[in-house]
């Protein structure tokens, strides 16, 4: 493609590092905000969630808007390109740049104001867009476009990209949706932008100045091509691709603010917007209407949208399948009606049974007529967001399948008129089979655009150059139906080539003009949209990709045992950025820094193979500060769309960061617990009084690298095992259950212990414990002591082997352990047959109980319930919720996330204050504030250690609000406990 100088010489240009570096300490002086030039930041800023790298200049933090007027006023002396970032979703490949990079995310993230009366909102570029949505739904209005990220994205980063999503079906676009832009331009000039009158246009040319100029050179332009733009640009719910020069016309008001929406960050940054809020109707029901094919659920597309949904999406049978594979969303996949093709409309109204009825009057229509499809109306919301829990699942459904190839972006956001959604999927497909690609499909049907991920080959030149030939075709595909390149994602590199196809040479030289009005230099994002870098520039991957190999301990199975593939898994979506809801990722709620998300590690790891940015490999200081703050928490295992394991990554690379090396005072003192505890056990009161005492525990603390604030867990006077080998009467009958005494059970809280005795007693087993004292080495990973329990699991192993053969079962109580079993146990040793029964034949107390089918006692009163990170992500939470349940309790489950102390995490000087930050978020308030005679439920060692600390509040395990039921409470069938005991304790047996 033939290109005229501009946006790409400029993004081509690599100035000396001696100038990076008098540009890093121009912007030190000149903004109050954060400025980051360093290794570990650019590879950090490298990439976004597109197929393309470029490692940025560096990076600016700014904390207020003349930080970003500073900024820019100091990259323009030194002639530096600049990109605008909020969370780095996109997937175009617009966010990265060899640029300077300007991340709003952090700090520049306030709602100035909500008008419920205008319908109106001002708000600064990094608010995250369902921050602005739970403002707005107070008073029962909402932002309409809502993407999948919408738990992370920035309102910056959707206007940039013209973001729509499930709901522009009943509010369009973002560009429909903007009202008024603050706008920077490179050479300095700020002005407010939006509708403009004739009358006004001719104003701000008169009044001349730089705002003239550009208003001036607008109008021209509109002159010019006015003509060729109604003619050319399609007429489609989701044209997002090339420049908004309609927004120009005069029918559409000369709107200057909605021109720039979706230019990608290439003409001016935005410091502040004025949205429009919609009625948000409160009460939803969806329908699930399942057809032969995918193909058909297309076809019907228009007639489902004359009912009038508030969203309407369609995915194929290839993503269930997929889901079913990996294991996502099990049980929300089987609330899918019958059928290989699906649509999900969703029904708005001012009560529950105006919105039923709207759905039910589409359901009795779509039978009257007598089309073959099957319906399922969910109207519970719980039930909804399972449902659309599957829909948003796509992504990590198709990304990384096992026995499949890595899946890509490339072509992902396509959208053709609505009515012709069908016939085009059907072309598609057969264009993907001519191809010899795959890729399931879905997307926002009732918009006409389709998502996937295709397995392209981006690591060899002849699949580089098929995968170019491919999207060359996709456009003629798309064009022929009177579609649009992009229907969401926006062009940025990845389709900038083909805009010429879809709007001709004479208006894409118009986008030129339009980038050139407002950044003449072209210094804003370069490369991208205008003068664009062809698709297979700039590959992530490419055909030099050569991570060098290395030997790891753990094996890394679902990866094919190679670590090169394991740091591909993060595609950039960015869950892990998540502020308010789950466990990914509690350093990143606390600090808001990238370094401190699923994400950031990730792709400092990925840096850190590939050797350019990040060149110490192994013994890379900018890796370990990041991964140093990982809590080890397992949320992005259990809740990364693809599954990424930080634990586990940070667990190996410290393996290799230290060897040969001394570790921190903690990972002696805390790593080895086992260790500890089992030589204090013999003399717990002087070890104790030792630990409290106010002249030796600050010199204790002082050499285990503990945290002056903490105080040290008190060693029980008798250990689990001491009192289960001094027991006079133990219950000998019924099926044979191996009770695991954990560490922090057999010598910290036995009466948890001791607890689970009695309960599994009671419901008929005959429980045992190991041999002999047994650990699986959890607190090991934390410091990468990988050697030290690959040791422990082998002498485990050896012990148990009888009891794993025989298939006894084993029941944990510390989560963490029981999660080691489940997870670690496997990685270290995933050919072991004997490791894979024992993984099968670990529960949690709850699992087994729920196994067995046990109905405890019921109990009076109210409890707190916080689940443990680990069991949450690894486990799952579904058989604690049954079993508390039943006990008739009113729970209070608790959305808590990591409880901040997480092991040794909590207890290292140096992150003490992150720690108690994390546990403040929700769970130390919801403690403090809980009624005196309120249940505190935690059964992690490290939580009700956090919660004894923070709160002076004492916890209860699963096992002891069992044991609590038996002694005071009511059998199942309501005999008080006195009657109960009389009937025998084997009465649930």
């Amino acid at each position: 493609m033939n290109r005229p100088a501009g946006a790409r010489d400029v993004a081509e240009r690599q100035p000396p590092r001696a100038l990076f570096r008098q540009v890093e300490r121009a912007l030190a002086k000149a903004i109050e905000g954060e400025v980051r030039f360093d290794p570990g930041s650019r590879a950090l800023y490298a990439t976004d969630g597109s197929n393309y790298r470029q490692p940025p200049i560096g990076v600016v933090i700014p904390k207020t808007p003349h930080d970003v007027e500073a900024a820019i006023a100091v990259c323009r002396k030194f002639e530096m390109p600049v990109l605008s970032r909020g969370c780095g979703t996109s997937l175009a490949g617009q966010c990265c740049n060899h640029a300077v990079v300007l991340d709003f995310s952090k700090y520049l993230h306030r709602i100035r104001s909500l008008d419920p009366e205008a319908r109106r909102a001002v708000v600064e570029p990094g608010v995250v867009l369902d921050h602005l949505r739970t403002k707005a739904e107070e008073h029962t209005l909402t932002f309409a476009p809502d993407p999948s990220t919408h738990s992370h994205n920035t309102l910056g980063g959707m206007i940039g990209n013209n973001s729509c999503g499930v709901h522009s079906v009943m509010g369009g676009r973002t560009a429909g949706n903007i009202e008024a832009l603050d706008v920077l331009t490179y050479d300095g000039c700020r002005m407010r932008v939006g509708a403009t009158s004739e009358s006004e246009l001719q104003a701000i040319v008169s009044a001349g100045g730089r705002r003239g100029e550009i208003y001036a050179a607008l109008r021209d332009l509109r002159d010019k091509y006015a003509s060729l733009i109604r003619a050319r640009f399609p007429d489609i719910p989701r044209r997002v691709s090339g420049y908004n020069l309609d927004e120009l016309l005069p029918e559409k008001g000369f709107n200057v603010a909605r021109a720039l929406v979706g230019s990608e960050g290439t003409c001016v940054t935005v410091l502040e917007a004025t949205v429009r809020l919609v009625y948000s109707p409160p009460f939803r029901a969806l329908l699930v209407i399942g057809y032969e094919d995918v193909f058909a659920a297309a076809d019907h597309v228009t007639e489902i949208l004359e009912a009038g949904p508030v969203g309407l999406e369609g995915l194929d049978d290839n993503l269930i399948q997929d889901m079913k594979t990996i294991g996502l969303h099990p049980h929300d996949i089987e609330l899918v009606p019958k059928g290989s093709g699906w649509l999900l409309a969703e029904f708005g109204g001012d009560s529950k049974d105006e919105a039923d009825a709207k759905a039910q009057r589409l359901m009795q229509r779509l039978k009257r007529k007598g089309d073959q499809v099957s319906m399922k109306l969910f109207d519970d919301k719980r039930r909804e967001e399972e449902l659309w829990n599957v829909r948003r699942g796509g992504l990590g459904a198709t990304a990384h399948v096992p026995n499949k190839k890595i899946t890509w972006e490339g072509w992902e956001d396509a959208a053709v008129p609505p009515v012709k959604l069908g016939d085009y999927l059907r072309d598609f497909r057969k264009l993907l089979k001519r191809y010899d690609y795959t890729g399931d499909l879905y997307g926002h049907f009732g918009q006409g655009c389709v998502h996937t991920r295709i397995d392209f080959d981006l690591e060899s030149q002849p699949g580089i150059d098929k995968f170019h030939a491919f999207l060359g075709d996709a456009a003629d595909l798309v064009v022929r139906y009177g579609g649009s390149l992009s229907g969401e994602h926006g062009d940025g590199q990845s389709k900038a080539e083909f805009l010429a196809r879809m709007y001709g040479h004479e208006l894409v030289h118009a986008f030129g003009v339009f980038k050139r009005i407002w950044d003449p230099q072209c210094r804003m994002n370069p490369g991208k949209v205008v003068d664009p870098y062809l698709p297979t520039e700039n590959l992530r991957i490419g055909a030099g990709y050569a991570p060098r190999k290395v030997d790891t301990r753990f094996r890394f199975p679902a990866d094919d045992h190679d670590f090169g593939r394991t740091v591909l898994r993060c595609v950039g979506v960015g869950d892990c950025r998540r502020l308010d809801h789950g466990v990914m990722c509690p350093s990143f709620m606390a600090s808001r820094e990238e370094a401190y998300s699923t994400r950031g590690r990730a792709r400092l790891l990925f840096e850190m193979l590939k050797g350019e940015v990040i060149t110490g490999g192994w013994k890379d200081r900018h890796v370990f500060d990041a991964l140093d703050y990982c809590l080890a928490c397992k949320g992005c295992k259990g809740q990364c769309p693809v599954k990424v394991d930080m634990a586990t990554y940070k667990a190996e690379f410290l393996s290799h960061y230290y060897k040969g090396r001394i570790r921190p005072r903690a990972a002696y003192s805390m790593g080895l617990i086992h260790r500890w505890a089992g030589l204090a056990s013999h003399a717990p009161r002087l070890a104790n009084a030792f630990a409290r005492n106010r002249f030796a525990a600050p010199l204790l603390k002082q050499v285990g690298g503990i945290a002056r604030a903490r105080s040290m867990p008190a060693f029980a006077e008798q250990t689990l095992r001491n009192w289960f080998a001094a027991r006079s009467e133990t219950r000998s009958e019924g099926r044979r259950v191996l009770l695991w005494p954990d560490t922090f059970t057999n010598y910290f809280l036995p009466e948890t212990g001791r607890a689970a005795v009695e309960v599994l007693e009671h419901a008929g087993c005959a429980v045992a414990l190991p041999a002999r004292q047994l650990c699986c080495g959890r607190p090991l990973y934390d410091f990468g002591m990988l050697g030290r329990a690959v040791k422990l699991w082998r002498r485990t192993l050896d012990c148990l082997r009888g009891e794993i053969r025989a298939g006894t079962p084993l029941v944990g109580l510390e989560p963490a352990c029981v999660a080691a079993f489940r997870d670690e146990l496997h990685n270290l040793f995933p050919h072991d047959e004997d490791a894979k029964r024992l993984r099968e034949q670990t529960y949690t107390f709850a699992e087994f109980l729920r196994h067995i089918d046990y109905v405890p006692h019921r109990l009076d009163g109210k409890a707190i319930v916080h689940m443990h990170c680990n069991h949450v992500a690894v486990m799952g939470t579904d058989a604690d919720k049954h079993v508390l349940k039943q006990t008739g309790l009113e729970l209070n489950v608790l959305d808590s996330g990591c409880c901040g102390m997480a092991g040794s995490f909590g207890f290292e000087q140096h992150k003490y204050a992150m720690s108690q930050q994390i546990g403040e978020r929700v769970l130390l308030p919801a403690v403090r504030n809980a009624d005196a005679d309120t249940l505190i439920v935690a059964d992690g060692f490290s939580c009700r250690e956090q919660i004894r600390q923070a709160t002076r509040r004492e916890t209860l395990h699963l096992a002891e609000v069992l044991q609590r039921a038996l002694q005071y409470g009511r059998s199942p069938d309501g005999i008080p406990r006195d009657a109960a005991r009389e009937q025998g304790a084997g009465a649930n047996a």
